[in-house]
């Protein structure tokens, strides 16, 4: 007969037992250290301040990524080492109570306006092109005859009253998509309006953005050149737009009900 035992009590069933719990234990500190390499430390709540980032058994090293196209290494760091005082105060004294604007909440990056701190680098198709940019700029891609064409149709905003008239579009030359809206509003600014945010009336030949009231166009971000467009200019872009929903009237902050 076949001793059980390896050494006094210790059976090859209660080896392997062990073996796996403490195999358990390695990965759940593996994971623990790999989730918190980006996105960490935590901040406080009320304060704004950032939490202890913890020792090195709750952390991991950050990592180094090699960007595409020439443009280097980037490392990600936290930035939040400072605090950020936004023009809003809390509803009432609670913790988690929302905050109210107290300023203009379509620019001071409160709630649906929000934006996050992206480069200001333009997205780029796999061979290093810029990816968003307007139909004009290229040659291989054109609206479907069968689809109504934007430009030239007149923008309506949530008030129902005109903001102006398309002048071009934005495509994706990666997906082949109409992603921005060129418009020349009536207050004598172009603008970039979210397609996302747009409904086509082709029967009517007008476009509605129901983000924003006509006015409010005009206080929309810009990009800075005229043929592309960075990460961070879209950010604003959106969250302005994205702002409007809650933002763009008092009564879009009160109960439905």
């Amino acid at each position: 007969m076949i001793d059980p035992y390896l050494v006094g009590t210790l059976d090859i069933t209660e080896l392997v037992f062990l073996a796996f719990v403490l195999f358990f234990i390695a990965l759940i500190f593996y994971l623990r250290r790999e989730d918190r390499r980006e996105g960490y430390p935590l901040e406080n709540e009320m304060s704004g301040f950032v939490e202890s980032p913890g020792g090195p058994l709750s952390r991991a090293s950050v990592k180094t990524f090699k960007l595409p196209h020439g443009r280097g290494t980037v490392t990600p760091e936290d930035s939040r080492r400072e605090r950020v005082d936004i023009p809003a105060k809390p509803s009432f004294g609670a913790h988690g109570a929302p905050f109210v604007p107290t300023g203009d909440p379509l620019i001071d990056g409160l709630g649906p306006a929000s934006w996050a701190e992206r480069k200001p680098v333009p997205d780029i198709t796999h061979d290093g092109r810029p990816r968003i940019v307007p139909l004009s700029l290229e040659a291989d891609i054109s609206i479907a005859t069968r689809d109504a064409n934007p430009i030239g149709m007149m923008v309506i905003g949530a008030d129902k009253q005109p903001v102006g008239e398309v002048t071009e579009v934005w495509i994706d030359r990666a997906e082949h998509v109409i992603r921005y809206l060129q418009i020349a509003t009536e207050a004598g600014k172009t603008v970039l309006a979210p397609m996302a945010m747009s409904v086509v009336r082709k029967g009517k030949g007008v476009i509605v953005i129901d983000a924003l009231n006509a006015a409010q166009f005009a206080g929309a971000p810009v990009p800075a050149a005229p043929d592309q467009i960075t990460f961070y200019e879209e950010e604003r872009i959106v969250a302005y737009f994205g702002g409007g929903y809650l933002y763009a009237t008092p009564e879009r902050q009160e109960p439905l009900l």
